[in-house]
C-alpha cells in the first residue's frame, strides 16, 4: 500500500508575528536611544577602552578568577569526597565548611580575609597548641589585597563547588562502582577513573555558571581596594568624573569575558556530553 506524502501547513499564528515586530521595534529604539545620548561620552568611552590602567585590571580579573575556580573546584572535590565518606568526622567537617562558607556572605568574608590582622597579627607555621613558631610572618604585609581577595573567593566557590560535585557523583549508577570493585579496583581508581569522568556530564554545565559568575564576582573585591578591573575604573572616573563613561567601559570588558566563558562552556558541555542519547 502506498502512503500519501503529508502536505502540513502550519497555522497561521498573527501574534509571533507582532509580538517579533513589537520586540524588534523596542530593540531598535532602546539602540537608538543609546547611541545617540550625548551624555553617554562615546569619545571617552572609545578613548579608555584600551587604557593601561584599564588592561591591567582586566589582568587581574582574570587572574583571580582562574586562580579562585581552579582551587575552588580543587576544595570541592575535597569536601564533596568527604561529604560522601563513611567516616561522620570528615562528613561532619565538610559539612560544616559548606553550611558556613554558604550561608556567609561573599562580601562579609571578603572585608574579613582583608582585616584578618587584626584577630591574627601574626601568622606563622610551628608547633601546635602554643609550641615554638618555625616560620612568622606579619598578617598586614602578609595578607595583600590581592591575597585577601583570592582566599575569599576561593574558600568561598569551594563550598559551592562542593554541592555541585556531590551531586554529579551521586548521578552515576552505583552499578559502575560495584562493576569497578569487582574488577579489584581500588576507592581511588574507582573515584579518579570511573566516577568522576561520567559525573563530569552533570559538573560541567554549572561549573561553567560559577566560573562566569566568578568573573563578575570579581567586582566585589572593589571594597577591599583590589586592583581589577572595577576598582581601576572607579579610580580612573573619580579623577575625571565621568563616573558613567568609566562604568560602560568595565561593562563591556565583563560582557566579553563572560562571551568567551559561555562558547568555552559550550564546546565543554559537548566534549563531555558524547555518548549520550540524541548527542
Amino acid at each position: 500500500m502506498t502512503e500519501l506524502p503529508i502536505d502540513a501547513v502550519r497555522p497561521p499564528r498573527p501574534g509571533r508575528v507582532v509580538a517579533a515586530a513589537l520586540a524588534g521595534l523596542a530593540l531598535a529604539w532602546l539602540a537608538y536611544t543609546i547611541i545617540v545620548n550625548e551624555n553617554l561620552h562615546w569619545d571617552v568611552i572609545v578613548a579608555f577602552l584600551f587604557d593601561p590602567r584599564i588592561l591591567s585590571g582586566l589582568l587581574v580579573t582574570i587572574a583571580l578568577t582562574v586562580l579562585s575556580m581552579v582551587i575552588g573546584v580543587a576544595l570541592g572535590v575535597i569536601a564533596a569526597v568527604m561529604q560522601l565518606s563513611d567516616s561522620p568526622v570528615l562528613r561532619g567537617a565538610a559539612g560544616l565548611y559548606t553550611w558556613f562558607f554558604r550561608g556567609t556572605p561573599l562580601l562579609v568574608q571578603l572585608i574579613f580575609w582583608f582585616n584578618v590582622g587584626l584577630v591574627f597579627p601574626v601568622i606563622g607555621i610551628g608547633v601546635p597548641f602554643g609550641g615554638p613558631m618555625l616560620v612568622e610572618w606579619q598578617a598586614n604585609v602578609l595578607i595583600t589585597p590581592f591575597i585577601a581577595a583570592a582566599l575569599g573567593l576561593t574558600i568561598n566557590e569551594g563550598a559551592y563547588m562542593a554541592e555541585i560535585v556531590r551531586a554529579g557523583i551521586r548521578s552515576v549508577d552505583p552499578g559502575q562502582r560495584e562493576a569497578a570493585e569487582a574488577l579489584g579496583m581500588s576507592h581511588r581508581q574507582i573515584l579518579r577513573r570511573v566516577v568522576l569522568p561520567q559525573a563530569m556530564r552533570v559538573i560541567i554545565p554549572p561549573t561553567g555558571n560559577q566560573f562566569i559568575s566568578m568573573l563578575k564576582t570579581t567586582s566585589m573585591v572593589s571594597v577591599i581596594a583590589g586592583a581589577e578591573l572595577l576598582t581601576v575604573a572607579q579610580r580612573i572616573y573619580l579623577g575625571n568624573f565621568e563616573v558613567i563613561a568609566l562604568l560602560v567601559v568595565a561593562s563591556v570588558w565583563y560582557l566579553v569575558l563572560t562571551t568567551v566563558a559561555s562558547v568555552g562552556q559550550h564546546f565543554l558541555e559537548k566534549r563531555f556530553s558524547r555518548g549520550e542519547a540524541g548527542r
